[in-house]
């Protein structure tokens, strides 16, 4: 009896810890620094000049931007309201991670780094709102 009374707090306790680990990663929230982008016409500059452009609606997209719409996990490694870093991994397609630093509303620097589609990249953007989408 006394046995059985000592062993239910280790069971609970190790169930608890690898029921924990075992639990498969969930898409978190869009991390703080997100929320004060502005949605719009964007365009981002890489370091060695190339220029894209995209109508920003969802600004969690610039999370895993070399991976585009492909359905990743993420997980968020820093989340503050002036810069956020996430580590994401999309089945089949690659995994990458992502720091996003927030200058203002209308700018932001983003690094990336990762495999995509079994190729490795590593690219820095400068990105500015430049109006509205049309």
């Amino acid at each position: 009896m006394v046995l059985k009374r000592l062993m239910r707090p280790m069971i609970l306790g190790a169930l608890l810890l690898f029921g924990a680990a075992g639990a498969p990663a969930q898409r978190s929230a869009a991390p703080n620094a997100l929320g004060g982008l502005e949605h719009g016409q964007w365009q981002l500059k890489s370091g060695e000049g190339e220029v894209r452009r995209l109508c920003l609606g969802n600004p969690a997209t610039l999370i895993q931007i070399m991976h585009g719409n492909s359905q990743c996990e993420h997980f968020v490694m820093e989340n503050t309201h002036r810069s956020a870093t996430v580590r994401y991994t999309c089945p089949s397609h690659g995994h990458g991670r992502t720091t996003i630093s927030l200058d203002t509303p209308r700018v932001v620097n983003i690094e990336t780094q990762g495999v995509a589609n079994g190729a490795p990249f590593s690219e820095r953007f400068e990105g500015r709102r430049i109006g509205a989408c049309s």
